[in-house]
């Protein structure tokens, strides 16, 4: 009998003592019985007091190009419950062991460090974020969680749990991020499977936004995309949320051609009687999803569908730094937004950090580098120390990030293992020993492929070749006769392009050709060719150029007298580095992991030329043969740049695909 009023006094004294901040601003934490309204006039005031009493935006988080970075994306968990195909690999990822995962404390611990330098929204994501047991009180010590406690509790365990209060602040205050001042925002997004138990404990916390996923409104095509069951879950989640107050809950939606773009109009039908924001995103490529541009609906395709049903669809005014293109329909309770991050992106506006749950901090969501925060957390790095690592990472974020078939082609985390989803461009490391440039020196700076020695074998088989050294060779006294390759077994001949391997051949193999081109759709819009299916088998091709520099020029390059350098060293390396990065380049190109690459030099004296020969090597599905035309290209081009200030009569020519093997069109010997 005596627990039930010593739950009443003990909620008096903590509402009186430890509801505000040191600053005075007032804390937004509903408790039971206040109403929507009252919380909602409450998260006003308090916000107008961050605003008039806001300190300058700290440097560590400005990057170069004077982005403020006060977003805050936290992953509390790599695990789902879910396996939507566009996020995760059928078979799953391999998971960070729980030892290497952030605890409690050190989530707080950054969290708080980032609020004092100028955070104000953190959206808590996962995986999964609702699957993690002490989620609530990660928010905000739930007043569930007080008064179960103290209703079983003894006088002794009372006692004890008082005694540990400091200023009546419970001892767990530690894991609250709504205790941390100067936090205007605590978001999360979730597949909603588990929100509708759990939101109103989370409300209570302090929880003040939430973002749910869903694809589909059809049950059978919600368990085909997330390969398991619990639509009916998902939309119970999305009713509590509304029934809670929550304006407006956002509905996110990714948007796959072929899959469900048809339901774009159900989906802003919903929004007629339901403060809902659904937001639909374009397509993007991670790690495992198997991304194909056709897969891909655009913005702009997205708003067209909408606005042959609804031609009165108007715009809304967004924040500087809002993801979504927002539009209302007039007379619609909520509205419709589109996320470009393929088509449109928004890196100049983009004021987010992610920290991912084995403590990796990423300022971008579509590159590979990162930096351990965990690590150096664990190392008892100080605060100040701390930022200065995390001012390092800020700073050398890019402008923007790379176009969406180069994103395609990198070596990222699946979508899983940074966050559930939303808020770029490196080739994938292919050594260990190669890291990100890192000019400031600051340890733990990495690229992405070092994150977890579980993902790291998901390189495992990708291999990008080293250049071993080259080999010259001087012939006779007085002149020199050069001769450049980029294999490190080079024989002794003179010449490493032999009349023999110039020799006419003729054609081997049946010669399949297609009347159809094959990187163009049906509606004649450009494609990438669908691979997947193809078997591996070993491919190798053989390209070539010439490039005629005239008397003066040849003369320089063959006595090593020009004053950028050695020509053909140079023009050597670009054709190596060139076949590396291919699908870079050439849009359509998929990215190939060649495990041999090999850029021969000639002197042509009867000519005044250099004859270039490029071979390059994969097992794979797709062919080599861009890889080999682009490595012969690119050093000729770099042998023009470096003789153009001594004769600008250059000319290149006979650019050409020499030879061709493996693939199911057979081998092919230019004739």
């Amino acid at each position: 009998m005596a627990a039930r009023p010593l739950s009443r006094m003990l909620r008096r004294l903590l509402r009186s003592s430890a509801r505000s901040c040191s600053s005075g601003a007032p804390v937004t934490q509903p408790c039971p019985g206040e109403s929507a309204r009252a919380a909602s006039e409450e998260l006003s005031r308090r916000r107008q007091f961050l605003r008039e009493h806001a300190a300058p935006f700290s440097a560590f988080l400005t990057d170069s190009f004077g982005r403020q970075h006060s977003y805050l994306r936290i992953s509390l968990t790599e695990k789902c419950n879910l396996r939507c195909q566009y996020c995760m690999p059928e078979e799953g990822v391999p998971l960070t062991p729980k030892a290497n995962l952030l605890t409690t404390e050190e989530i707080l611990t950054l969290a708080r460090l980032f609020v004092k330098e100028g955070v104000d929204k953190i959206r808590l994501t996962g995986g999964e974020p609702l699957i993690r047991p002490d989620v609530v009180d990660i928010v905000g010590l739930s007043w569930v969680f007080i008064e179960t406690y103290v209703y079983i509790a003894s006088w002794k365990q009372l006692v004890w749990w008082l005694e540990g209060c400091s200023q009546w602040h419970c001892p767990c205050s530690k894991a609250q991020l709504q205790r941390l001042e100067g936090l205007r925002t605590i978001g999360v997004t979730t597949n909603g499977i588990n929100l509708a138990r759990l939101l109103p404990q989370l409300q209570k916390a302090g929880l003040s936004a939430i973002n749910i996923s869903l694809d589909t409104l059809v049950p059978a095509k919600f368990e085909f995309i997330v390969r398991r069951k619990g639509f009916h879950k998902v939309m119970e989640g999305i009713h509590k949320a509304i029934e809670l107050g929550y304006n407006p809950v956002k509905v996110n939606c990714v948007v796959m051609r072929g899959l469900n773009e048809d339901e774009l109009l159900d989906f802003a039908a919903l929004t007629e009687g339901l403060p809902l924001d659904v937001r639909f995103i374009e397509y993007m490529p991670f790690d495992g999803n198997k991304w194909n541009f056709k897969k891909m609906v655009s913005y702009k395709e997205m708003l067209d569908t909408v606005r042959q049903q609804w031609p009165e669809l108007e715009k809304v005014p967004e924040e500087e730094s809002s993801t979504a293109k927002a539009f209302k329909i007039p007379g619609f309770q909520g509205q419709i937004s589109f996320i470009t991050s393929m088509s449109e992106h928004f890196c100049g506006t983009c004021n987010r950090l992610r920290i991912t749950a084995d403590g990796n901090l990423k300022v971008c969501l579509f590159g590979n580098s990162e930096v351990s925060l965990r690590d150096h957390l664990r190392a008892g790095a100080s605060e100040q120390e701390l930022l200065r690592i995390i001012g390092a990472a800020v700073g050398r974020k890019k402008r923007q990030h790379a176009g969406m078939f180069s994103i395609s082609q990198m070596k990222n985390r699946p979508m899983i293992l940074i966050e559930l989803f939303l808020m770029f461009h490196n080739s994938p490391p292919g050594n260990p020993s190669i890291f990100s440039w890192d000019p400031l020196h600051v340890q733990g700076l990495r690229p992405r492929m070092s994150f977890s020695s579980q993902v790291a074998t998901l390189w495992k088989g990708c291999r990008v070749p080293q250049t071993p050294p080259l080999a010259q060779q001087r012939l006779g006294s007085g002149s020199f006769q050069r001769h450049y390759t980029s294999r490190a077994d080079s024989n002794a001949n003179s010449k490493c392009l032999s009349p023999g391997s110039w020799a006419s051949a003729a054609p081997s193999g049946p010669q399949l050709t297609s009347e159809q081109l094959t990187h163009v759709d049906s509606e004649g819009r450009a494609a990438m060719v669908d691979v997947g299916r193809k078997p591996d088998t070993e491919r190798v091709a053989v390209a070539s150029a010439v490039v005629l520099l005239g008397p003066v020029a040849f003369k320089l390059v063959q006595q090593n007298q020009l004053k950028k350098g050695d020509a053909l060293v140079v023009a050597q390396l670009a054709g190596v580095q060139a076949a590396k990065v291919t699908s870079q380049l050439i849009p359509l190109c998929h990215h190939v992991a060649l495990s041999h690459i090999q850029v021969q030099l000639e002197l042509d004296s009867t000519r005044h030329a250099v004859k270039i020969r490029a071979s390059c090597r994969a097992r794979g599905p797709t062919g080599v043969e861009m890889e080999a035309l682009t490595s012969a290209a690119v050093a000729a081009l770099t042998l023009y740049d470096m003789c153009k200030a001594v004769s600008r009569d250059i000319v290149l020519e006979e650019i050409k695909l020499i030879s061709k093997t493996g693939g199911q069109r057979g081998d092919f010997h230019r004739a």
